[in-house]
């Protein structure tokens, strides 16, 4: 199993420290480095200055919007980006949410399943150098009737692929997911119930797709935080749990909720949703199951955390990526260490 690190969204005023950690993994081994985008801060833009201030590290995007960009312009990008980074570029797709897509993007929140898929087959067309052609329920290329034609891509990546990744919550978009895509990045990962809330949709995808998972990469993310007090490090991300699980997306269109809901929490996940969206985030934040939390983080010490990973592992995440915890830059370097002395001490380097 490899380690990867997650920068999370830029600009919320630990930029310099968010370089100075992309840099450590870099020097400690890590395979990729994956950067998010929401509303803020894009993520192709922080990937490019990562990969021009790192010398091995994979760069990835943890998730490029679906509803953000034209296809053939996420080819360019990831061309782009693969070419400038030596060949270290891991292209992450995903539909964001309702609230996302139409609300800052104007784009309709709707047949995501299609939606994505077609996406994928005009992205891998135009990164492969095809003349573009595509004629699907979303997009037609060239448009009829006009002057357009199909066009090739001009850049040549530095490799003929370019590993893409899906975001998948929902038992049919990861099933989807495992038949297209070369890896899943997914959130809130249990090891105890990986298998049925992941896993076996993704296993079922790659066997409609005429493979098995050998190759395929399972990429989940946690926040990790070392110390001794247990339930205290689990308090401070409460907070972060409450926001996903209660207030992201519309009450009907929440997939961390319905995912908390598939792994035995449906009545804290309403109350968490009630109470989030009702306005008190603090008592959301209260309604969150300690045991949610530890199941879904890497909390305690370098041995706790050792023993959770050999749990991933077994479980059949492939690359494990981190978000380390702490309010220093100090914190999080060393966060980020025990990540590799814990790889190492569970046997899995």
């Amino acid at each position: 199993m490899q380690l990867g690190i997650n920068l999370g969204y830029w600009g919320a005023g630990m930029d310099g420290d968010n370089l100075a950690v992309a840099q450590e993994a870099d020097r400690l081994g890590y395979a990729v480095c994956w950067a998010a985008e929401a509303y803020g801060s894009d993520a192709a833009t922080v990937l490019s200055w990562v990969a021009a201030k790192t010398e091995r590290i994979d760069v990835g995007s943890a998730i490029f919007q679906i509803p953000a960009r034209q296809p053939a312009m996420t080819a360019m990008t990831a061309a782009t980006l693969d070419s400038l980074s030596g060949g270290r570029f891991r292209l992450g797709l995903g539909v964001s949410g309702p609230q996302v897509s139409e609300g800052w993007y104007g784009v309709k929140f709707d047949k995501p399943l299609s939606r994505t898929r077609e996406y994928v087959e005009i992205v891998r067309k135009a990164m492969s150098r095809e003349r573009l052609s595509h004629e699907g329920e979303h997009w037609t290329l060239p448009l009829p009737g006009g002057p357009g034609k199909p066009i090739k891509l001009t850049v040549h990546p530095t490799r003929e692929h370019i590993p893409l990744y899906v975001a998948a919550i929902g038992p049919k978009n990861l099933e989807q997911t495992g038949e297209i895509a070369d890896g899943a990045l997914l959130i809130f990962p249990s090891a105890e119930n990986l298998e049925d809330t992941a896993i076996k949709y993704l296993r079922a995808g790659r066997e409609k797709a005429g493979k098995t998972l050998d190759g395929f990469d399972v990429c989940p993310t946690l926040p990790l935080a070392l110390g001794d007090n247990i339930a205290a490090l689990a308090d401070t991300f409460r907070p972060y749990t409450a926001l996903y699980v209660g207030g992201m997306g519309s009450r009907k269109q929440n997939f961390y909720n319905q995912l908390a809901q598939r792994m035995g929490y449906e009545k804290e996940a309403a109350e968490i949703q009630d109470k989030y969206l009702s306005g008190d985030k603090q008592g959301a934040a209260a309604a969150v199951p300690h045991d949610l939390i530890d199941k879904t983080t890497l909390l305690g010490s370098v041995d706790r955390i050792a023993d959770r990973m050999k749990a991933y592992a077994a479980a059949g995440v492939t690359t494990l990526t981190l978000a380390p915890a702490g309010f220093t830059l100090d914190e999080r370097l060393a966060s980020l260490r025990a990540g590799t002395e814990a790889l190492e001490r569970a046997g899995l380097a």
